[in-house]
């Protein structure tokens, strides 16, 4: 992640509030705070000392989940492409195994010919039908997690918030769900969609069944460095993983450096962090933003 750097203070008399770097030290409180049930111990570990007053901030650049979308699509599109010339060969087979149904059927009771022709033709056809891949459908299902976490994160607008969705980083394949600036700071969040229960081994590696999320982890992490570069600014961007239908130990834990909560949770989280920037300045990195990257999809 980028290492924060001084810029100067607001002006005491003006009306924006503390506005200051997000430093290391409170990248730690923040991260402590998100593995706590306790936000006045994160409020006592950080210099933030008084309100920042919330300005809604409009920040709109892309749909939540449009690549993830376009991308299920595309791979619907060609599975079908690639099933539809296999059509002749599968007719063939519905065809042949209905005719075989229907000789059995015969033999076994002259009446029962016509009505085992169609069930096993039926059930041949059934079996042959077009179904997306599993790996398609992961696509479809990301994106469905991108727009449930946008819902989630709207109502931290009338906070002094503002949300960005579906980003390409600039000389980069790296893509970000959403972008959060607000008081609390910068966040890249990354939403994913899983089931069952995430586990933490003894040495404090997060498994979604035999699958370590640590991968995932260090993306996320990679995300938020390329988003502090392409925003040039002296911020730390912190990443966080929001996680849609599967169960985390404690409904928050951090790994690796990087949160990974439970999405529903994620609000709160953000709105109960210390302020660290104004509203100026919240509105300024949303500019910058709004200029800097562009829609994924």
């Amino acid at each position: 992640m980028a290492n924060a750097r001084a810029w100067p203070f607001d002006d005491d008399d003006r009306p924006s509030g503390s506005v200051r770097p997000l430093s290391q030290a409170d990248l730690q409180a923040i991260l402590a705070h998100l593995n706590s049930d306790d936000p006045d111990a994160l409020l006592a570990g950080t210099s933030a000392d008084r309100p920042v007053v919330a300005v809604r901030v409009r920040a709109s650049v892309g749909q939540p989940g449009g690549s993830a979308q376009a991308t299920w699509r595309r791979a619907r599109a060609a599975e079908w492409a690639a099933w539809t010339r296999t059509l002749p060969w599968r007719m063939a087979a519905t065809l042949g195994i209905g005719a075989g149904g229907g000789v059995l059927g015969s033999l076994l009771a002259p009446r029962l010919g016509l009505a085992a022709a169609g069930l096993a033709a039926s059930t041949a056809g059934w079996a042959l039908r077009f179904r997306p891949s599993r790996d398609a459908c992961a696509w479809r299902q990301g994106a469905a997690g991108e727009r449930r976490t946008a819902r989630l994160l709207d109502h931290l607008e009338r906070h002094g918030w503002a949300i960005l969705h579906d980003l390409a980083v600039p000389s980069s394949r790296a893509n970000l769900d959403h972008l959060v600036i607000g008081p609390g700071g910068v966040f890249v969040i990354d939403s994913k969609q899983y089931s069952g229960r995430l586990q933490l081994d003894s040495s404090g590696r997060l498994w979604h069944g035999r699958y370590p999320l640590a991968p995932t982890l260090r993306a996320v992490e990679f995300e938020a460095d390329r988003a502090a570069q392409v925003l040039a600014d002296p911020q730390v961007v912190v990443p966080i993983v929001a996680v849609h239908g599967a169960e985390i130990p404690w409904g928050k834990v951090v790994t690796d450096g990087v949160p990974v909560v439970a999405a529903r949770r994620l609000p709160s989280l953000l709105r109960d962090l210390p302020p660290v920037l104004g509203p100026e300045r919240v509105t300024d990195l949303a500019d910058q933003a709004r200029i800097r990257f562009h829609a994924a999809a």
